[in-house]
């Protein structure tokens, strides 16, 4: 698998699928430079080949032949349904926002329709809004799951000393609002109202801030949310938009069939 674009720099990036052994290492250095892992929370290489000998994959995004990003994915299944679980994508920090997560998350779907999967999943952190946006705007994901404390507390930075606590993207690759958003680069918004059908969950514009600055409030907004978002998952409601300002993002929900 091979593609490529065009960065405001004008540079050239692709993304490559590996196989071998020897380019595995490449992501757990990659890992270390994104999220400043200790050596324990760093998935080694050997869990990379599982993935790509077992029916997952690692995609690799390149400037020239620097890797600068990466998606591993693992073959998944439940009942009646085969996918695949995307464990991680991992750019360089002066590589986001500029195309390398969408190009890395448009190759997990190409390689998703070619191999006849119908979804891919993945859990992110509610916190990061950013990339809250990205996944139900951009890519058209939709949320029915809550996981609490998914990994315990880690590490990273980025975690700030918090519990895991994880949303489950759901991305239904084949499916009419995935092609529309991808197509048209939105993902519609539902307006809210007091009829029980629509919910909005919002969440300080600076809440990394607040991480950094004061985590115990930071984990009382944690623990508000994960309250809010197993009522309205219990109600039948499911995460379909999100708004982001300088005051609040909102994640958007109403009733909804895939």
């Amino acid at each position: 698998m091979t593609e490529a674009t065009t960065s405001p720099a004008k540079q050239q990036l692709r993304v490559e699928s590996l196989h071998s052994p020897e380019g595995m290492k490449a992501c757990v250095e990659l890992q270390q430079r994104v999220w400043g892992y200790d050596p324990i929370d760093t998935v080694p290489d050997q869990i990379f080949i599982v993935a790509a000998k077992t029916g997952g994959h690692v995609l690799v995004a390149y400037d020239k032949d620097q890797p600068i990003g990466f998606a591993l994915a693992f073959a998944a299944a439940r009942p009646g349904q085969d996918y695949l679980h995307s464990h991680m994508v991992a750019v360089l920090e002066e590589y986001q926002n500029r195309g390398v997560g969408r190009l890395l998350k448009l190759a997990q779907r190409e390689d998703a329709l070619a191999r006849g999967f119908d979804l891919i999943e993945w859990t992110f952190d509610p916190l990061q809004l950013k990339n809250a946006r990205f996944n139900i705007n951009r890519l058209g994901a939709t949320i029915r799951q809550y996981l609490p404390n998914l990994y315990g507390r880690t590490s990273s930075r980025l975690h700030a000393g918090l519990p895991t606590d994880r949303l489950v993207a759901q991305w239904w690759v084949r499916s009419p609002r995935v092609a529309t958003i991808l197509n048209n680069g939105e993902a519609h918004k539902p307006t809210h109202s007091s009829n029980g059908r629509t919910a909005a969950i919002s969440i300080p514009a600076n809440i990394r801030d607040i991480c950094r600055d004061d985590p115990s409030a930071a984990e009382k907004i944690q623990s508000s949310l994960r309250e809010q978002f197993t009522s309205h998952f219990a109600r039948g409601l499911a995460v379909v938009g999100f708004d982001l300002n300088s005051q609040h993002g909102s994640y958007l929900l109403e009733r909804y069939e895939n």
